[in-house]
């Protein structure tokens, strides 16, 4: 898989390596029907999209047989890693603490969210 320090993907292409983490491989229609579930896009979008997500090296094309199969070519963890850095360095100065306070304060989290939350931070404690 491809190192994500050297990709940035939109937001349209990150919805559509959503799709493709899910799937594990799909087609365009597939990804492009997945899409429509949750917002209006046209099919030419989806495969102009991809293709240039394919000259990216965000995902990978397997183009053997009429029918074209595509697959991510980056870690959806590595990505997700890479874009929250990204995040909380441009909204958040570089603080971690400043992002989970802003997002404990204003939604309404869960008693076992909350337990959850109390795991790590017990987890991180320990490697002091």
């Amino acid at each position: 898989m491809q190192d994500t320090k050297s990709i940035k993907p939109t937001e349209s292409e990150l919805e559509i390596l959503q799709v493709l983490w899910n799937k594990g491989k799909a087609t365009v229609r597939e990804v492009h029907e997945t899409l429509l579930t949750v917002k209006d896009v046209g099919y030419t979008t989806t495969l102009k999209l991809m293709q240039i997500m394919n000259e990216k090296g965000l995902v990978k094309r397997n183009d053997s047989s009429r029918t074209h199969i595509y697959k991510a070519a980056v870690n959806k963890e590595s990505t997700q890693q890479f874009m929250l850095n990204k995040f909380i360095s441009n909204l958040f100065g570089g603080s971690s603490s400043q992002l989970v306070l802003q997002a404990l304060g204003n939604n309404n989290v869960t008693p076992e969210e909350l337990d959850q939350i109390q795991l790590v931070l017990d987890q991180l404690k320990k490697k002091d």
